[in-house]
């Protein structure tokens, strides 16, 4: 992106403050890579894209992506039509998101385990995705996906423990012949194949990521991803094919285990280009900031002015907040261009040590138009914006070497 110091500006009644450094702003190119993991401590959690309402269980927040809730009322569709009792047809999808949710607890039980933070729990159609606060090693890895299918499989020991001791049958077909005297039978029968879809040995689901953890003893992290995500492409192809002439709910599922496992390749494409590259090397040393008296006119003038969106707010030599360009936008348009940024600015702002591995900061990243703050010891050294991350990424993947300091 060049300049837009050609367009017109707005007047200004004050002057944004400038801090200018060594290398011009990086051009604008949208980001790849979309990581499901999650941000340093000292960051606030950036909320899924998508996701929508928050309940907390065990501290760990548990939101539905716009897509759950679509399935949501897909089934309570198809139940209407069932011959099954409303009560009976509820308590098993009530019990079956149930299952999921423990699958995913069991996930976040585990990772605490190896002192990984869950920061949370996002229900989509194929299941649930816990996001973590790290790349787990190859062994954490391991063990946090067995968690999930563990989780299930015991929930249909459990149900044919108490059937057992109470002499009771199991019915092998109740999915297909759904009644209120074999609700139990239905919940194991679920849990077993939910357990059995995630062994899967293919991204995204768990059995993929098994897969990557033992193959990454013998290869590269990305090597050892890129044979799991091929064989999660290859499943969610086989599957929508099926799908398409039998099944369409099927072909539904393979469309999300497709982008998953296409999101998981193009992150550890992303890891592979950082790994050992301080964030220094990629951060913008040429930006504007604005003082915390300035208007949002400052602001948008700022924005014709230059191809900088995000502008950090200071106060004397102290960073106070953080303006993005949605933030100036709502400013504009709820309480007019002279008023101040400082109503409208981030007050809890990303930050990261310059020295820091960009790997560790990708999460940050992954949504269009992030912005973290670069500082040490208080000081503000630079931005790194998703563009010019994305710059980076670009540059690096034709061959270029990171410049030293």
């Amino acid at each position: 992106m060049t300049s837009l110091s050609t367009r017109p500006a707005f007047r200004s009644g004050q002057s944004p403050t400038t801090n200018s450094q060594s290398r011009p702003l990086a051009p604008c190119v949208k980001i790849s890579a979309g990581v499901l993991l999650a941000e340093d401590r000292s960051t606030p959690a950036a909320v899924t894209p998508g996701s929508v309402g928050s309940v907390r269980l065990l501290g760990v927040p548990i939101r539905l992506h716009f897509t759950f809730v679509l399935l949501l009322i897909f089934l309570v569709v198809i139940g209407l039509g069932g011959n099954q009792s409303p009560a009976s047809y509820t308590l098993f999808v009530l019990a079956l998101i149930a299952s999921v949710l423990l699958h995913e607890l069991g996930h976040a039980l585990v990772s605490s385990h190896y002192r990984i933070r869950t920061l949370e729990i996002v229900m989509y159609p194929i299941g649930g995705v816990a996001r973590l606060e790290r790349p787990a090693k190859p062994w954490e890895e391991f063990w946090i996906a067995v968690a999930g299918p563990a989780v299930n499989l015991a929930i249909a020991g459990v149900i044919f423990a108490i059937l057992y001791s109470q002499n009771r049958s199991f019915n092998l077909f109740a999915l297909t012949q759904p009644s209120s005297d074999n609700l139990a039978d239905r919940i194991a029968l679920g849990n077993l194949i939910l357990a059995g879809f995630n062994l899967l040995p293919a991204f995204p689901m768990d059995g993929g990521r098994m897969l990557r953890a033992i193959l990454s003893s013998l290869k590269s992290e990305y090597e050892a991803t890129r044979i799991a995500t091929w064989s999660g492409r290859m499943l969610a192809i086989s599957m929508g094919l099926y799908g398409f002439i039998y099944m369409p709910m099927l072909a539904f599922v393979a469309f999300f285990i497709y982008l998953g496992a296409a999101n998981e390749g193009a992150a550890s494409r992303g890891r592979s280009l950082t790994q050992g590259i301080p964030v220094r090397a990629a951060m913008m040393t040429q930006f504007r900031t604005l003082s915390h008296g300035a208007t949002v006119r400052d602001a948008a003038n700022l924005m014709l002015s230059t191809s900088q969106q995000d502008f950090p707010i200071v106060h004397g030599d102290q960073v106070i907040g953080l303006l993005a360009r949605n933030a100036v936008l709502r400013g504009m348009a709820h309480d007019g261009a002279n008023s101040y940024v400082a109503g409208f600015m981030q007050r809890e702002f990303p930050s990261v040590p310059p020295d820091q591995d960009l790997a560790e900061v990708l999460p940050l990243m992954a949504h269009s138009g992030a912005c973290v703050l670069v500082m040490q010891d208080g000081r503000l050294l630079g931005l790194l914006s998703s563009d010019n991350l994305s710059q980076f990424l670009l540059l690096r993947s034709v061959g270029l070497q990171p410049s030293e300091g």
